[in-house]
């Protein structure tokens, strides 16, 4: 009896001792295949991060320089001028017929001082006037008689009245010669005057056509052919979008380190190009409201894609730092406020805290927690500690 117990015992035994090893190894999860990348050390620049805006170089607002009927406008908006370009023209009768007015007054000023109509000699001896030749020669006629009653005065042939009479007549020769130079460089100074007057008429005239000062585009059209315009009302404003300027307010703190001629990259909205630019101005002063520096930086734009006005996020190089360690930001696990990475260690992986610090692109700074050439793996997706890989190329 004993016997057959044991026998019944040891057959009951063999079955179970048989399943329980193969439930032992499906409780161990195969190894999943991962990518790895180690931990890499760089040397990169240190950057101080803001905002800005995109302004044009110069900005004018072109306007009339004299009153008339605008004849003919030919930009719009967007169109793009270059320095001296006709942007818009005046009705130019009313300043040719005083151009035409000013040239004969001219000739005529002149024609009385004895010069040619035409020329541009505008002095002359007055010596050579007919007006003081005239006066000249009744001057020495004056003296003649004078010197010659002297002598009759003096032999008792004539009275003394007579005397008196003749000296009377030559200081009247003399003051009409006198007249006659001042009139002389009256007519001169008349000529300047004549010629100042066509020289005022003829930059009316060509004030009648405005110029573009700059090369850039149009920003705003502001008046229409046949509108009359006063002196001073603004056809048109023109911008410079190359290059273009960079306003960004940099916190105080920052600030120090911003140095005119550090780089400056940027990006705006909707644009994925990463622009460059460098510093060129900074403002003397913190503004008092929000502590900040106002910096300028020139970017080039001579394709023309960025506008004035966008919003811009900026980078702006200070200074190159010491070698950092950088993962692929793929890399980084985020939960409940604490990143981790996960790095292989004896075909396991282990989850290891770290600190990160600036974006670098498609990697991301790690100031605590690696060293250089560990295993991170790239992209962990649900991997969780402890967990057996297979590292894979």
């Amino acid at each position: 009896m004993i016997g057959l117990t044991l026998l019944l015992s040891g057959c009951k035994g063999g079955p179970t001792a048989g399943a329980e090893e193969p439930k032992s190894k499906a409780s161990t999860p195969p190894p999943r295949a991962v990518q790895v990348t180690p931990a890499a050390e760089r040397t990169v620049a240190r950057t101080v991060s803001a905002t800005g805006t995109l302004a044009a170089d110069e900005q004018v607002v072109l306007g009339t320089k004299v009153a008339g009927r605008l004849a003919e406008i030919t930009v719009d908006l967007g169109t793009r001028v270059r320095r001296g370009q006709v942007v818009g023209r005046l009705d130019q009768s009313d300043f040719k017929l005083r151009v035409d007015q000013a040239e004969a007054s001219l000739q005529q000023a002149r024609v009385r001082l004895g010069l040619a109509a035409s020329g541009t000699d505008e002095r002359i001896d007055p010596e050579k006037t007919a007006i003081v030749r005239q006066a000249r020669a009744m001057l020495d006629d004056a003296r003649l008689t004078r010197d010659r009653s002297v002598k009759l005065m003096e032999l008792d042939l004539i009275a003394r009245a007579q005397l008196d009479s003749v000296e009377a007549n030559l200081q009247v020769a003399e003051g009409r010669y006198q007249d006659a130079q001042e009139e002389v460089r009256n007519r001169q100074a008349i000529i300047a005057q004549r010629r100042s007057e066509l020289d005022l008429a003829r930059q009316q005239l060509a004030d009648t056509v405005m110029l573009s000062p700059l090369d850039g585009a149009v920003s705003l059209k502001q008046a229409s052919v046949g509108e009359y315009l006063t002196a001073g009302t603004p056809i048109a404003t023109l911008v410079r979008t190359h290059p273009l300027r960079l306003r960004v307010s940099v916190p105080e703190r920052e600030g120090a380190g911003v140095r005119a001629g550090h780089a400056v990259t940027l990006t705006v909205e909707g644009d994925a190009t990463v622009y460059r630019g460098r510093v060129v101005r900074l403002s003397p002063i913190v503004q008092e409201q929000n502590r900040t520096l106002l910096v300028e930086a020139e970017v080039p734009n001579e394709r023309g894609f960025l506008r004035p006005g966008s919003f811009a996020r900026v980078d702006i190089m200070t200074e190159v730092s010491q070698p950092v360690v950088t993962v692929p930001a793929s890399a980084i696990i985020v939960f409940a406020g604490v990143e981790k990475v996960l790095v292989v260690r004896q075909g396991r992986t282990a989850e290891v805290k770290v600190t990160t610090g600036r974006r670098l692109g498609e990697d991301v700074e790690i100031v605590d927690g690696l060293k250089r050439g560990d295993a991170v793996v790239a992209r962990p997706g649900n991997l969780v500690g402890g967990q057996p890989v297979v590292v894979t190329p």
